[in-house]
């Protein structure tokens, strides 16, 4: 490749008019060459500050938006984003384009292009894994732990009482998000996977340095706003493969937090979200001991300042 790539990122969102711009602000002051915010619901506010930005296409995901796209629109909102990405895909003329959600914010030390600029040319993609914001407000994360023979046993000595059951002691997702080499033929995005003609990419080359701080709940009021919806259509939902086989009593987020609701409550699941976040002090102890522990200040009201003036 002659000069340094380009690179975009595709996000379908709902939320704040702060949030979304937050977002984007971030990003952009990160350095990417432009963002393609598909909004979820119409929000006029975001909608306009987005729109006047030299580097964000901003489409409102109304009737009119799939009727254009010639398809009804998705049940699923995960159907939804992947949809939108494998759109943008196919007409983005960045060199690289990532799929990330609103609670997603990429952190590297180094530029990003020039990360990119050292992917060899058969590369399809390159993943990168994701930290996950701990309660407290203070910009910490869990860090991911690698997977390898000895994982499960310092998961389980991290969170003694619910490390068995979920995958690298994540609330959310361990796989983390692509950047997508663009111009390939027969593209359909996954959420964290790549298809080509109806099969899976290999994407397992990971971009060195660079982490994807997912705030999926930085603290317990965030995690109560968003779990029942997370229950019964998101990340939580039913059908999810266990996190660990059956045989050895494993079972999906869905039916755990079922079990731990019916078993003991709200204050289960506040036991649960204290162990899992790093909110309770012996876990955060263990999370130091293990250094396990990332500072990441993303300072996202500054950066809305920056590139949204009088947004706040």
């Amino acid at each position: 490749m002659v000069g340094n790539p380009t690179w975009g990122i595709v996000s379908t969102v709902r939320g704040s008019a702060p949030d979304i711009l937050r977002f984007a602000a971030y990003h952009l002051d990160l350095g990417a060459d432009r963002l393609y915010i598909y909004l979820d619901e119409p929000n006029p506010e975001a909608f306009d500050k987005l729109n006047r930005h030299p580097q964000i296409q901003v489409r409102t995901c109304d009737a009119r938006f799939w009727t254009y796209r010639q398809r009804e629109r998705p049940e699923k909102h995960q159907t939804r984003q992947t949809a939108n990405a494998t759109f943008t895909y196919r007409k983005a003329s960045e060199d690289w384009l990532a799929h990330l959600d609103i609670d997603e914010f990429l952190w590297s030390p180094h530029p990003i292009v020039a990360l990119l600029a050292d992917v060899p040319d058969h590369i399809p993609g390159v993943r990168v894994r994701p930290i996950e914001a701990m309660a407290g407000g203070d910009d910490l994360y869990k860090a991911y732990i690698p997977k390898g023979p000895n994982r499960d046993a310092v998961v389980q000595e991290l969170y003694p009482n619910y490390g068995a059951f979920v995958l690298c002691g994540f609330l959310s997702h361990v796989q983390g998000k692509l950047f997508a080499r663009t111009g390939l033929q027969k593209i359909n995005y996954r959420i964290h996977n790549l298809f080509q003609n109806g099969e899976v990419l290999p994407c397992k080359v990971e971009l060195p340095g660079v982490e994807l701080c997912h705030r999926h709940a930085p603290d317990w009021q965030h995690w109560q706003a968003h779990y029942r919806f997370r229950l019964e259509r998101g990340s939580y939902k039913p059908g999810m493969s266990p996190n660990v086989p059956r045989e050895r009593g494993g079972m999906n987020m869905n039916e755990l937090l079922n079990w731990i609701e019916a078993e003991e409550g709200e204050d289960g699941l506040r036991a649960f979200f204290d162990e899992l976040s790093g909110a309770a002090p012996d876990v955060r102890a263990r999370l130091t001991q293990y250094d396990l522990i990332r500072h990441r200040p993303l300072d996202l009201d500054g950066k809305l300042t920056k590139h949204f003036p009088g947004s706040i």
